[in-house]
């Protein structure tokens, strides 16, 4: 299975390269190559700006379907240029994955879509997709629904629930992201302490 790392995002409420944040001394986006080498055969960057991830040596896939449409559309774009039956996919900004939750889900997968819930709430940017969906992804994106978590009503889900991900993730820092300035300020302030 091939694990896709999202990261062409637009960056619209931060100023910075989400990938590019530093934890520990590394860039997240490195610590999560890394951590998915040590998990899957392959390894990719879905992203319309290739030039950033050069030094990376990683295969990259850009929109090819419903470029800036977000994650949905690097999702079907990986989907169809890799031909696989099923990918693994997480965001760029994510710097607390646990190797054991995503084991969690692979092990647990099915269906066309898997997907951990925590606090209540589908997290659809840490999950396995099929290609079982592509033709639902072409259809909402043809008419602008791109809302990963609106699709999910559309698709057969096994959800991973709550208690699952609490066995693995007590405090859900797996799903922690980094979108804003001050969820950026956060995790400085995390980090120092």
């Amino acid at each position: 299975m091939t694990a896709l790392i999202l990261s062409g995002g637009e960056n619209r409420r931060i100023p910075v390269i989400k990938g590019f944040i530093e934890v520990d001394g590394k860039r997240t986006i490195e610590s999560q190559i890394e951590l998915l080498r040590g998990i899957f055969d392959r390894v990719v960057i879905s992203t319309n700006t290739p030039e950033l991830y050069f030094y990376l040596g990683l295969p990259m896939i850009g929109d090819i379907i419903g470029k800036g449409k977000g994650p949905m559309s690097g999702i079907l774009s990986t989907l169809l240029s890799t031909g696989e039956d099923e990918i693994f996919v997480i965001a760029c900004d994510m710097p607390f994955i646990k190797p054991d939750l995503i084991r969690h889900i692979l092990q647990n997968r099915a269906k066309d879509a898997t997907i951990p819930v925590f606090n209540g709430r589908p997290e659809p940017l840490m999950a396995v997709y099929t290609k079982n969906i592509i033709g639902v992804m072409k259809k909402r994106i043809e008419k602008g629904r791109t809302s990963l978590r609106d699709m999910l009503g559309e698709i057969n889900v096994r959800y991973i629930n709550d208690s699952e991900i609490r066995a693995i993730d007590q405090k859900g820092r797996s799903f922690v992201n980094i979108n804003t300035e001050d969820d950026l300020k956060q995790l400085r302030e995390e980090v120092l302490r």
